[in-house]
């Protein structure tokens, strides 16, 4: 095989190997394989610093090299044959190439000593007319030994470059390759009838290189195999941005990628407030508890990825219009649920196919409460405390039934407090009052139950919350709650909520810090310090 001369290196510098590949059945040479390219790449990269104490034999090199194939005949023709000095002994024979000084036994050349170029050289010469050489941006020279008749039918880019040249061009230089690799492997593909089959044993990323040289060369038939190839191929985890990304690169420039971007694009959609719509009354109506439970989870987390959206924008009001209607569906069959369950004649028994009455009631809780998280997160659950507090019906049949079939309605309580004291929820103050009158009692009478029956429920964050939210109101309204809640605790105890802490900002208000006697005084020394500055 004849040599590569770089002139863009300098002379010594540049090691040169010529690879003989077997010709396929389509006529051209086996793709390179990666690892070729990553160990020329590793093996120019120092790892050791040189040894003083024996140094390395020094080789000088004259121009004229004996290429390897005459050195060493290949036991395998099909396998690229790159080899580099750490890999071989030298022995003093008369082959061009001399060195200074001559050990029993020359030791290894160390990696820094390897040449920082190294040019690689694939296909058949004898059989070609024409040679395209790479440049690459690490040092690689490759030259392909190709079919100028070839090029001319498959790449827009080879044509406009020849047409340019003399008729009779004979090599082409490109310099700058960003991918060495992927130009070999397209280039390549030109002599691929089946390319769709050639491409099925690469992966996503690498046909997406494939996809980047084939448009910059103009290889039409190889764009639409790739496109092909990704429209079917599934992507998996961080694919899916880079597939689009480069198929919309592509669409710009009036390629035809329509069935690609189906798969993340519709023209024909249900309205996003109907299937919205359709997905949460789906695991509303669930009766299986562990799929219900798996779903609520899963598109309460869908919905928390949209949290950036401004509450102006169109998809996360449709979200809020759609929830609180659920929300109204939900709190009126849970009225209705409670009045069954304290009929006289109730019982606690399947009825028309259905769940028992107090399992109903849990499901129907755990439905409000799981909207209610929905809307909090959304910053949207105002309107959720003002209907909330004005149940007082609900509240009253909350106190007809046993512990153990309405303690669920106590956690969705518990949360408005919590949202309240977080500023999650901003409730106006007649909302944040009533709330407190028609439902802080009622909890405190379940609060027993809760802490030691329910695994969701954080004591220490709820009595915070309910602290805070009293603590929100004007200072009359904070006496008669706490002073209520005073002597519930001192007959419960440990049963009943601890707001010592909230006790605590109240009292300093009332009696350490009267803000309100002092306001005259604090206003004229305000004015008299302004009238000194002035004059």
């Amino acid at each position: 095989m004849a040599e590569i001369r770089v002139s863009r290196v300098e002379q010594g510098q540049t090691k040169i190997r010529n690879v003989p590949i077997a010709v396929t059945p389509e006529g051209f040479w086996c793709c390179p394989s990666p690892v070729v390219f990553q160990k020329t790449l590793k093996s120019q990269k120092p790892l050791n610093k040189p040894n003083s104490s024996s140094p390395p034999p020094k080789i000088t090199v004259h121009k004229k090299q004996i290429p390897l194939t005459e050195k060493k005949p290949m036991a395998n023709p099909i396998r690229s044959a790159v080899t580099y000095d750490d890999q071989r002994t030298f022995t003093p024979v008369d082959n061009g190439i001399s060195a200074s000084i001559v050990p029993e036994r020359v030791p290894r050349l160390k990696v820094e000593h390897v040449p920082r170029n190294m040019a690689i050289e694939y296909g058949e010469p004898g059989t070609s007319d024409m040679k395209v050489i790479l440049l690459g941006k690490e040092g690689f020279c490759v030259k392909l030994n190709v079919h100028k008749q070839v090029l001319l039918e498959h790449s827009c880019f080879f044509t406009d470059k020849l047409s340019e040249q003399e008729s009779g061009l004979s090599c082409l230089e490109i310099d700058d390759c960003e991918d060495v690799e992927s130009y070999v492997e397209t280039v390549r593909l030109m002599y691929s009838k089946e390319m769709k089959h050639r491409l099925m044993k690469q992966s996503v990323s690498r046909v997406l290189r494939i996809l980047k040289v084939a448009e910059l060369l103009g290889f039409n038939s190889c764009i639409q195999s790739c496109l092909e190839y990704l429209e079917a191929v599934p992507w998996v985890g961080e694919e899916e941005e880079k597939v689009v990304f480069s198929v919309l690169q592509l669409q710009g420039e009036g390629i035809e990628v329509t069935p690609v971007l189906k798969r993340i694009t519709s023209k024909v959609c249900n309205p996003p407030t109907e299937t919205i719509s359709n997905i949460m009354e789906l695991v509303l109506k669930s009766n299986e508890e562990r799929g219900r439970r798996e779903m609520k989870s899963v598109v309460l987390k869908l919905l928390r990825e949209n949290n950036s959206l401004p509450s102006y924008a169109g998809p996360a009001n449709i979200c809020i219009e759609t929830v609180y209607a659920l929300c109204r569906s939900c709190l009126d069959s849970l009225i209705s649920l409670f009045k069954r369950a304290t009929e006289p004649e109730s019982t606690d028994k399947p009825t028309d196919g259905k769940e028992p009455v107090l399992k109903q009631i849990a499901l129907e809780a755990d439905n409000l409460s799981w909207l209610l998280e929905i809307l909090a997160d959304r910053q949207s659950a105002d309107e959720f405390a003002l209907m909330w507090a004005s149940q007082q019906e609900l509240a009253t049949l909350h106190s007809k039934l046993t512990i153990v079939s309405r303690y669920h309605i106590s956690c969705i309580t518990a949360r408005l407090f919590v949202g309240i004291g977080k500023g999650e929820l901003l409730p106006a103050k007649d909302t944040r009052q009533l709330l407190l009158q028609t439902w802080l009692q009622p909890l405190i009478n379940d609060y027993n139950w809760l802490q030691h029956c329910c695994r969701s429920f954080d004591q220490k964050v709820v009595e915070e919350g309910i602290g805070r939210t009293i603590l929100t109101l004007p200072l009359e309204d904070q006496q008669s709650i706490l002073l209520a809640w005073l002597g519930s605790f001192l007959k419960a105890g440990d049963n009943c909520p601890n707001l010592q802490r909230a006790f605590e900002v109240w009292w300093r208000r009332t009696f350490i810090r009267p803000y309100a006697d002092t306001q005259g005084n604090v206003l004229h020394s305000y004015s008299s310090m302004t009238q000194k500055q002035q004059d």
